[in-house]
């Protein structure tokens, strides 16, 4: 789109170019696709980071609106909140206050496949006496 402006009177003076205004968006365009790019990229990468060998079932994946709260056992014993280690005797005052700050009422137990099933249990309890009622295990689809 290109608009001339005539600012001689309708005099052409030889030599001199007339002014004209124009918007590119080529350069916009490329800036929206670069930034298109990166949070596609970006995005998988900011769920809940902490690694864990999950079990594989065949069970149905859940769908979930809004934002769960997600408790992982790792292989070693510790427990996070998120991506917040806690000790195990605070672990019901943290998911309180985390609870209390926009997150689902369903909890999500992550649990490693090499740690003892009583341990992942064991905070799966504690988490249902505190007063949770919707919790969820967490695995892998089974290989076929």
């Amino acid at each position: 789109m290109a608009v001339k402006l005539n600012t001689g009177g309708g005099r052409h003076r030889p030599g001199r170019t007339q002014p004209m205004a124009e918007i590119n968006v080529t350069p916009l365009v490329d800036v929206m696709l670069v930034l298109l790019i990166v949070f596609m990229v970006a995005a998988p990468l900011l769920t809940v980071g902490v690694a864990v060998d999950l079990p594989e079932t065949a069970a149905n994946p859940i769908q979930e609106s809004g934002e769960p709260l997600t408790v992982t056992v790792s292989a070693d014993g510790t427990i996070y909140v998120q991506e917040t280690a806690v000790e195990y005797e605070n672990l019901v005052p943290h998911l309180e206050a985390v609870a209390t700050a926009g997150y689902a009422q369903r909890i999500f137990i992550r649990g490693d496949e090499n740690r003892a099933y009583g341990d992942v249990v064991r905070v799966m309890g504690r988490i249902n006496a505190a007063g949770f009622r919707s919790i969820g295990l967490v695995t892998e689809s089974e290989a076929e």
